[in-house]
């Protein structure tokens, strides 16, 4: 979730939309649209995004890591202030997301789907976990209020509903949670450094959070927000 105050000088926000046509093919551009497209919660519930191979096939590339990553950078510079396109490898999932004020955000997730997808996140973003399941999330929120069965999967539908997490099949009965590429970079890195601090009870610097949560090596190049 990625927080930002509105420019006052940008009358038109979208106009930086324009710009994609002076920096992208027009076969890169139409790409573009189908991967917004196809990030649409409405259009494509429980299957966000384009595969790799999909997007190489719709601009004409094969297996060429530098124009397949050229383009996601070029889209990225050009709208990174509304969206960011992520390509995530492990799920071969490149999707759209967009950023939204802080305001908005809150009143995306209840607090409780905003806290089980941050123990996932953490589950299985830092300490590498393949799955989380229902049995654990019922321990850490809900194995001491009534109904608590019944709340858990109301927010956990909650939150596939929006693309952030997809059931996990497992050879065990018990049911099991996988976040997705759009789940794992819900969360803007002032989000997971004000989390931390709290937590902590202290003011840490960028660095020492991005370590905490693993970022540090994937986000070298980010500018300091």
């Amino acid at each position: 979730m990625t927080e930002w105050g509105p420019n006052p000088s940008n009358v038109n926000p979208l106009h930086v939309m324009q710009s994609l046509k002076g920096i992208l093919s027009e076969q890169e551009e139409i790409t573009f649209m189908n991967i917004l497209f196809s990030s649409s919660a409405t259009i494509r519930a429980g299957n966000f995004g384009l595969s790799r191979k999909e997007i190489e096939k719709q601009l004409r590339i094969s297996e060429q890591d530098d124009r397949f990553y050229s383009f996601i950078e070029r889209v990225n510079q050009a709208v990174s202030r509304y969206f960011q396109v992520i390509y995530d490898e492990r799920r071969d999932q490149v999707v759209v997301m967009m950023r939204v004020p802080a305001r908005t955000a809150r009143t995306t997730l209840s607090k409780e789907s905003l806290a089980i997808l941050l123990f996932m996140f953490y589950q299985q973003e830092v300490l590498q976990h393949e799955f989380t399941l229902f049995d654990q999330l019922l321990s850490a929120f809900g194995h001491e209020t009534t109904k608590a069965n019944q709340r858990l999967l109301l927010n956990i539908d909650q939150l596939r509903k929006i693309g952030a997490l997809e059931e996990y099949e497992t050879n065990s009965p018990e049911k099991a949670y996988q976040l997705t590429a759009i789940g794992t970079h819900m969360f803007s890195d002032s989000f997971l450094r004000r989390t931390a601090e709290f937590s902590q009870s202290n003011q840490l610097n960028k660095e020492e959070v991005l370590k905490f949560f693993r970022r540090y090596n994937l986000y070298t190049e980010e500018r300091e927000e």
